[in-house]
């Protein structure tokens, strides 16, 4: 048993760190998320924030976009010449995604800066990337409404989970101290 662990330590060791930076970094989350109130930022600051950054993003390349507080759900209406063509919700703020992200990459760790640093990098690129996602899922919605199901299920999250196992596989082959010690 013992040269079994010995063999696989490496492997353990990530499933470990990954599982243990994933589960503090989701309890944080949901924390975070049952301390905010919505009552200045709906239906919390983070997913507010992708909501308006979003507004922003439509109206500059030519849409007459805004964004409401949805009136029975915690969400935020998406309207582009007055049509509703989506709603921004918590799982839409790319947090979780994030989260898988920094998970990956922390259980991968390499020199701590470089760690640091391409997580805050990462983390920014997945959240930027989300946003244009947001932006091309709605006006592809506003144009093309009746093909909502292969947009917002099988393409866009196909592009957003691309982006981060690429950003994974940059990681594992430039930087990381595990894959370097094995070589």
């Amino acid at each position: 048993m013992k040269s079994l662990f010995e063999k696989y330590k490496l492997v353990i060791k990530f499933i470990v760190t990954f599982l243990a930076v994933y589960t503090v970094l989701s309890i944080g989350y949901n924390i975070y998320l049952s301390l905010s109130d919505g009552s200045k930022f709906y239906p919390d600051y983070v997913t507010n924030l992708v909501a308006k950054q979003t507004n922003t993003l439509l109206n500059s390349v030519g849409y007459e976009a805004s964004v409401v507080q949805h009136p029975n759900e915690p969400s935020m209406k998406i309207n582009i010449n007055g049509k509703f063509v989506a709603r921004v919700i918590q799982g839409c703020n790319a947090v979780s995604i994030i989260i898988l992200f920094l998970s990956f990459i922390i259980a991968f760790s390499g020199k701590f800066k470089t760690t640091l640093f391409y997580c805050f990098a990462g983390s920014i690129i997945i959240y930027a990337f989300n946003l244009i996602r947001i932006v091309i899922l709605s006006i592809g919605l506003y144009h093309y409404p009746w093909r909502r199901e292969l947009l917002h299920n099988i393409i866009f999250p196909m592009l957003i989970y691309g982006t981060v196992f690429l950003l994974w596989m940059v990681w594992v082959n430039r930087f990381s101290k595990s894959v370097k010690s094995n070589a």
